[in-house]
């Protein structure tokens, strides 16, 4: 058991972490033997997960995840199901009571982090994300008008709790942009966090795309990520605002999508993050994301 991840469920899993950390040496002794898999090199790990490299009875390389199920992770089958191997890593096998799943074996040392050019890297995840959203959600995903109304709820608390008036104006523009499309959330199959270090190089393709949060709405939901990651970038530009449109338009035309429309569910992804951060104790909000949001705007 890899001491970081164990840190890292104490961290983010406080109720179910330390009884699942007890219990993942016999679930992974347990489909080691039922899905009759070998081991076959050094464990990796994320923050919730472990991953174990492993070898089927057939000699075909596989990935051992597992993981406890909550409510980030327990549609994960469900949509690598959907997709199946269509721009994401490919589902073999699933025990839906433990979360463990068997996957196709990626490269987990090289993402699209480490790709140079980052248009280069955004075009490969674009490409990923329309063929991602082309897929409709199945029934019974977490639903984005569902999760707008909880985020909708929850402004005027955060608006309270942060201290400048700056952080409470962008809270409310925020979530006025995103109130106009709360009654239109879409039907699109989500990943809900694709960003450069979740699409991993493989072999039956290029690159593909891991760990999925599905949910069920519009693909405007899921350009944030590619906005805001890489950073040290945007600033090496001189014009942080130029910087984000270019990805950002990058994105809509490449997907097809309405331009005002996907600023709008921008903002709300924006005004996600606001609120998990003062949730989380936070009283001035990220700079970054105020200046993806300054930016956003524009096309608001």
């Amino acid at each position: 058991m890899p001491e970081a991840l164990t840190e890292s469920h104490m961290k983010y899993e406080r109720d179910a972490g330390p009884g699942w950390n007890a219990g993942l040496p016999a679930l992974a002794e347990r489909f080691l033997e039922e899905w009759e898999l070998r081991l076959d090199g050094e464990p990796s790990h994320g923050i919730v997960a472990l991953v174990l490299p492993v070898l089927r009875a057939d000699g075909t390389p596989a990935a051992l995840k597992l993981q406890p199920v909550t409510s980030e992770t327990v549609d994960e089958a469900a949509a690598l199901r959907a997709w199946a191997g269509d721009g994401a890593v490919s589902l073999l096998d699933a025990d839906p009571e433990t979360g463990s799943m068997l996957l196709e074996r990626l490269q987990p040392d090289r993402s699209l982090s480490d790709v140079p050019d980052v248009m280069e890297s955004l075009e490969v995840l674009t490409g990923l994300l329309r063929r991602l959203s082309a897929h409709p959600a199945p029934a019974g995903l977490r639903d984005l008008g569902d999760l707008t109304r909880g985020m909708l709820a929850r402004v005027d608390d955060a608006v309270d709790r942060v201290y400048g008036e700056r952080d409470r104006y962008w809270l409310r523009w925020c979530a006025g942009a995103v109130s106009e499309l709360a009654s239109e959330p879409g039907d699109r199959l989500l990943h809900w966090d694709l960003h450069y270090d979740n699409v991993l190089a493989g072999e039956r393709e290029p690159w593909l795309a891991i760990d999925p949060k599905p949910l069920a709405g519009d693909p405007g939901f899921e350009l944030l990520p590619a906005l805001w990651n890489r950073w040290e970038e945007v600033i090496a530009s001189g014009d942080v605002p130029r910087a984000v449109l270019r990805r950002f338009d990058f994105m809509v035309d490449a997907l097809g999508l309405d331009p005002r429309r996907a600023a709008g569910w921008t903002l709300g992804r924006v005004l996600q993050n606001f609120l998990w951060d003062v949730a989380d104790g936070d009283r001035v909000l990220a700079e970054i994301l105020v200046r993806v949001a300054e930016a956003v705007r524009a096309r608001w």
